[in-house]
């Protein structure tokens, strides 16, 4: 095997590793922002709450659960839109913190989506080749069969 290239389990892995690395950083990254970096009330505000659906899907993603990878690269997408709102309508310091949510959400969503199709592809069953019927041609063709046989 070329070692330039990743085996299918090394990339498994790489994209479990880096959901759940982008998942803790997106989770560190709201409570930081509502509670200390840019909060909307001086000391902290009530935001700060969006951070705990997040913590849901964690223990889903270090367990390993499909299930939980599906449906993370749907939810994900609110946290999405809220940083697109917020990168358009705050001021600059929470502007820039709402561009790396922005960016957390799409490598984790790229990670999901990749860890997804990565184990399905990789759980495929081998299936062998397809049967062919031939032609018995008249010199082949014993006379106790049928003009079509199976390899």
């Amino acid at each position: 095997m070329n070692p330039s290239h990743p085996t299918p389990g090394n990339a498994v892995a790489a994209t479990r590793w880096l959901a759940a690395g982008s998942l803790l950083a997106l989770i560190a990254l709201c409570l930081a922002w509502e509670l200390v970096l840019a909060p909307l009330r001086p000391g902290g505000s009530w935001l700060a709450l969006k951070a705990l659906p997040l913590f849901i899907p964690l223990a889903g993603i270090l367990k390993n659960r499909m299930y939980t990878y599906r449906w993370v690269s749907l939810v994900i997408w609110l946290y999405f839109i809220e940083g697109v709102v917020r990168a358009w309508g705050d001021a600059p310091p929470g502007a820039w913190l709402a561009g790396g949510e922005i960016v957390l959400c799409v490598v984790l969503f790229t990670a999901c989506t990749m860890h997804i199709r990565l184990r399905q592809r990789n759980a495929r069953p081998r299936l062998p080749p397809p049967l062919r019927l031939r032609r018995n041609t008249p010199q082949t063709q014993p006379a106790h069969t049928a003009p079509f046989t199976v390899s």
